[in-house]
């Protein structure tokens, strides 16, 4: 899976943003956790991958780091900003 590339992302002074070029209508800012995922998904990836790439980075229980990327990649999914692959 990755991100679309329909999806374009912004980080500054701490703030993330994406937004769409087509399809979703909106704009979603995220939080450090949420911008980590969508680096990620930049590109082809699992979940697992991303899980472990971020419990080398965060000083965190990997099922609560696991949940985080679910729920995330969910949300992500719900607006259409992810690409299946294989």
């Amino acid at each position: 899976m990755k991100l679309k590339e329909s999806f374009v992302t912004y980080a500054a002074d701490g703030q993330h943003t994406m937004v769409a070029t087509e399809g979703f209508s909106g704009i979603v800012r995220s939080n450090g956790t949420a911008a980590f995922i969508i680096e990620a998904l930049k590109s082809p990836t699992t979940i697992e991958a991303i899980v472990a790439a971020m419990a080398k980075k965060y000083d965190a229980p990997q099922e609560t780091i696991a949940a985080d990327v679910v729920e995330i990649i969910a949300k992500l999914r719900s607006i259409g900003a992810i690409e299946e692959g294989d």
